[in-house]
């Protein structure tokens, strides 16, 4: 192996000539290195935590940003207006968020025991938002791991509260509803900095042994509900139609009986008009009467007779059928 000689005066007489130069080299590469780190972008949808020391400073906006340079001041990016998600029982395949699933721990997560003490496999997901960035960052260690501990804890006790059928047919809406509201409180609680926009219940069904019976039940379910909106959607249309109808018969009706009454009433004037004139003069009324009688009964009569009291048959003396009609003539 050859041996490296170095001569020391030249190296010296080196380091004189490059002297000078370093001195405006090295403050040129701080200034360049500073100014590179002094300022950053923050994507639209994020926020910056500006950090001086590890003190929140500000909350850097959407855009392009100033901070002091190196290390005096740091900042976290955190994407506070972006929609999560965490899927549980089941996962989306090429998810972005690493908190998204746990492929792993699916069977353990889905598998619950209702309040009946009967098994169910529950999948469900939860959206939410990133509400509080310096909380977030700094309140808990892993505020998403946490949150989905609380998540599953939370679900396990709400499906331990009804029954299978509860949790597989009717309940679905109402356990979502109840495990959104207990599972806020918990990241209100733990101060997470997250916000949830949502939880929706995915698939839920019975253990495989049982699957087709829980099939049959809820397929029947379907078909009642079903018959219940077709009577329900019958019942509205005869109720409308009916009541008309008996408003239309009681309006008939009350015209009806306006109109007897004003029939009767005229009747009663009449007659106490005719009664009168009957306690002026009864003999010329009751003929009166009498005549307007005959005249209104005979031509509804066919064939007329004049009858003697003493003869032994009809004598055709007159023939009242003509007489009546104005043409007059005996027989």
């Amino acid at each position: 192996m050859s041996e490296i000689k170095i001569d020391a005066d030249a190296a010296r007489e080196a380091l004189k000539k490059l002297s000078p130069r370093l001195g405006l080299i090295i403050p040129g590469i701080i200034v360049l290195a500073g100014a590179f780190t002094s300022y950053f972008t923050v994507p639209t949808d994020s926020v910056a935590v500006v950090l001086r020391f590890g003190d929140t400073q500000r909350i850097a906006k959407p855009g392009l940003n100033f901070k002091w340079p190196f290390w005096f001041e740091t900042k976290e990016i955190v994407p506070v207006d972006r929609l999560l998600k965490m899927e549980f029982g089941y996962g989306t395949k090429d998810a972005k968020n690493p908190f998204q699933h746990r492929p792993q721990e699916y069977y353990e997560e889905q598998s619950m025991i209702t309040g009946d003490k009967n098994a169910a496999a529950v999948e469900w997901v939860i959206q939410y938002r990133i509400s509080d960035p310096e909380a977030y960052l700094f309140k808990v260690r892993d505020p998403e791991e946490t949150m989905r501990d609380a998540a599953e804890s939370v679900m396990r006790e709400v499906v331990g509260d009804r029954t299978v059928d509860e949790v597989i047919t009717i309940g679905r809406e109402s356990i979502a509803t109840d495990a959104l509201v207990k599972l806020q409180e918990l990241v209100v609680e733990y101060k997470l900095g997250l916000k949830i926009e949502s939880l929706q219940l995915k698939n839920v069904n019975p253990p495989r042994e049982v699957q087709a019976s829980f099939n049959e039940v809820n397929q029947a379910q379907q078909d009642k509900t079903k018959q219940i909106n077709v009577a329900e959607g019958l019942y509205n249309k005869a109720i409308p139609k009916g009541k008309g109808e008996a408003d239309q018969k009681i309006s008939a009706a009350e015209g009806e009986k306006l109109q007897r009454v004003n029939e009767a009433t005229g009747d009663a004037e009449r007659f106490l008009a005719l009664f009168e004139e009957y306690q002026k003069a009864p003999e010329i009324t009751r003929q009166r009467l009498y005549l307007e009688k005959i005249k209104d009964v005979l031509p509804r009569l066919k064939n007329k007779f004049i009858m003697d009291g003493e003869a032994s048959k009809p004598l055709p003396l007159l023939d009242l059928n003509n007489a009546l009609n104005g043409k007059g003539g005996s027989r």
